[in-house]
C-alpha cells in the first residue's frame, strides 16, 4: 500500500501548479491547494500573489493535516485510502467519507450509516465490511460513486463541463490500478 507521502506526491503530479481559470469555482490553485484552503491554513485571508508563490512543503502539510489525518483517511482501510485521499483533495474529505457511507448502505450494511462525511468507529466498521464482503468491487464502486458525483456537478452547473474530461482521467488512474 502507498505511504502518505506517496499519495501527495500522485496529487501534486495530478494537480500541478499555479491556475486561475476563470471557471474554477475554486478559483486561484497551487498544487490543488485553493485560496481558501490557504487562507485558512493562515487564519487570514490569503493574496492571489501567496496562492501563486506557495511553497510545495506547506502544500504537503496542508494536504497531511487537512486531506489526509485530520478527517482520519488514516483509519479506514488501505486499499481504499489513496482513492479516499485523491478525492478529498477534489471535492473535499466530508464528500469523500460520503462517498463510502453510501456505497456501503448500497451494499446492505447493517445497521446502516449516517451519511454525514465524518469518520467515526461506525463508518469505519463499515468500511472494513465492505471490504471484507466486497473485496475490489468496493473501490469499483466508489469509484462509480465519484463518477456520478462529477456528472451530477455538470448538470449542475454546465459551465464545469469543462473540466470533466480531467476529472474522469483522474479516476481512470484508479481503475487502471484496479485492471
Amino acid at each position: 500500500m502507498k505511504t502518505v507521502d506517496e499519495m501527495i506526491k500522485n496529487v501534486l503530479v495530478r494537480e500541478g501548479g499555479f491556475v486561475d481559470h476563470p471557471a474554477d469555482k475554486g478559483g486561484p490553485t497551487n498544487y490543488g491547494i485553493t485560496q481558501k484552503t490557504l487562507s485558512s491554513y493562515y487564519g487570514r485571508a490569503a493574496t492571489t500573489a501567496e496562492v501563486r508563490a506557495l511553497d510545495v512543503d506547506v502544500a504537503e502539510e496542508i494536504y497531511k493535516r487537512d486531506y489526509f489525518f485530520g478527517p482520519r483517511i488514516d483509519s479506514m482501510p488501505e486499499a481504499i485510502q489513496a482513492f479516499l485521499f485523491d478525492s478529498a483533495v477534489n471535492h473535499g474529505p466530508r464528500t469523500a467519507i460520503k462517498f463510502v457511507q453510501r456505497v456501503c448502505n448500497q451494499a446492505g450494511y447493517e445497521p446502516g450509516l449516517s451519511e454525514d462525511g465524518a469518520v467515526g468507529p461506525n463508518t469505519r466498521r463499515g468500511a472494513e465490511w465492505a471490504e471484507r464482503e466486497m473485496g475490489e468491487f468496493f473501490l469499483k464502486a466508489l469509484i462509480e460513486e465519484r463518477k456520478n458525483f462529477y456528472l451530477a456537478i455538470v448538470a449542475a452547473s454546465p459551465s464545469q463541463k469543462v473540466f470533466l474530461n480531467g476529472w474522469m482521467n483522474r479516476v481512470k488512474e484508479f481503475e487502471e490500478e484496479l485492471a
